[in-house]
């Protein structure tokens, strides 16, 4: 494989490096695909919702039945 290098936008590269992480990859894979298949809509809202998908690990088994979860939520939400 050859050696591509580029500048990104702050913007793009935080998108792409979010995306890197929440899959578990390498950035230049990332960047790979998108270049492959194009950036789609369902992509870009992904990333923006990565901050909010919890891994199976990290929910709590009580998590409906358990009011306590929803202890300060929305707390910093502004709309």
């Amino acid at each position: 494989m050859r050696t591509l290098t580029i500048k990104a936008s702050g913007q793009i590269f935080v998108e792409i490096s979010k995306a890197a992480e929440a899959c578990g990859v390498a950035k230049s894979e990332i960047v790979r695909e998108r270049l492959a298949h194009g950036s789609t809509k369902r992509q870009l809202l992904w990333n923006r919702m990565a901050d909010f998908v919890l891994a199976d690990k990290d929910v709590p088994a009580d998590l409906s039945a358990n009011q306590n979860h929803l202890l300060g939520y929305r707390a910093n939400h502004t709309d």
